[in-house]
């Protein structure tokens, strides 16, 4: 459920697993997450966890119920939240330095049309506006045009890029002349002639969709082309200081997981140049992912603590 909303929704890949022992939520019995990737500063970020709390809180509350057996029982409990981090993992995945770029299935306006006005022409403009504005609301879109008379088309435009909307279209005598409208993709910033014919509101649907699926293609790519695979200690710090995530084949003790935080700190602060654009900071375990590589038996653990491997697990600098 949680990949669905980020994923179907949202457009943002994420990385399915269980939290190791000692990132799990303390008093739970295990607990599970999906983590994102934020590929300017390399970082992933938990995007969301459900907590198998087994029966410890109940037993603490007095929780129970009459099974099958007519016998009182401790309650088994979860615990699940999706929060507002989601809306804050959205805005750095997607934005870029005009503002926000929103998935066009969670815009809040779907399509934005700006009027283009001679001296002459405002009436016949605005009624053509509000005509495809009332197309579009039938449609099923969430559409609004912005008549403010005050403001010139390039402050329009500026102002909808920043909140985000996915679409714009731009209305003027010769696109009422030519039955169109100019379409402007907020992601891409490419401009498409759309006719006003019975197609119409299918190619829009079309291109939202295009728009969708393409923000998520975009993240999913930077995330993959960002995540690596090693086994060695050298070769994790590498990819570490390069901006990524890092799979590596872990014995899960969680006292070799302190040893990790303290000794990616301190490699990565040697390595940092005069400069200083050097990515710097403690590694952290994100997530032993539920899609597994082949971990081959006697593989040694990435850390150097001298233990066999267990698992693979998913580590990188987290918010």
């Amino acid at each position: 459920m949680y990949r669905s909303v980020y994923e179907d929704l949202l457009a943002i890949p994420v990385t399915k697993g269980r939290k190791t022992e000692k990132e799990r939520f303390a008093g739970g019995f295990y607990t599970t997450t999906i983590a994102a990737f934020i590929s300017p500063n390399g970082r992933a970020i938990q995007a969301a966890t459900s907590h198998s709390l087994g029966q410890n809180f109940s037993k603490i509350f007095n929780i129970t119920f009459e099974n099958e057996h007519k016998e009182k029982a401790w309650a088994w409990q979860n615990s699940w939240g999706l929060t507002t981090r989601s809306i804050g993992i959205m805005i750095m995945v997607h934005g870029d330095d005009k503002g926000l770029i929103i998935p066009p299935r969670v815009a809040p306006i779907q399509i934005i049309i700006v009027p283009i006005y001679t001296k002459t022409n405002m009436s016949a403009v605005d009624a053509k506006c509000n005509e495809i504005v009332s197309i579009l609301l039938s449609a099923g879109f969430r559409a609004e045009a912005d008549l403010r008379e005050s403001y010139r088309p390039g402050h329009k435009y500026n102002h909808w890029e920043t909140k985000g909307v996915p679409l714009r279209f731009e209305v003027g005598e010769n696109d009422i002349k030519q039955n169109q409208v100019l379409a402007c993709r907020r992601d891409t910033k490419e401009k498409i002639s759309v006719p006003l014919n019975e197609t119409f509101t299918t190619a829009i649907k079309d291109l939202l969709e295009n728009i969708q699926i393409s923000l998520f293609e975009k993240a999913k790519k930077e995330k993959e082309e960002h995540r690596k695979q090693t086994t060695t200690w050298t070769e994790f710090i590498l990819h570490l200081n390069n901006k990524n995530t890092v799979l590596v084949p872990f014995c899960c003790s969680g006292d070799c997981e302190d040893k990790v935080k303290i000794r990616s700190a301190a490699d990565s602060k040697a390595n940092q140049s005069d400069m200083k654009f050097e990515l710097t900071g403690s590694a952290k375990s994100l997530c032993i992912p539920f899609d597994q590589p082949e971990l081959k038996p006697g593989t040694k653990c990435f850390a150097e603590c001298g233990s066999d491997a267990v698992t693979w697990t998913l580590f990188g600098r987290s918010y």
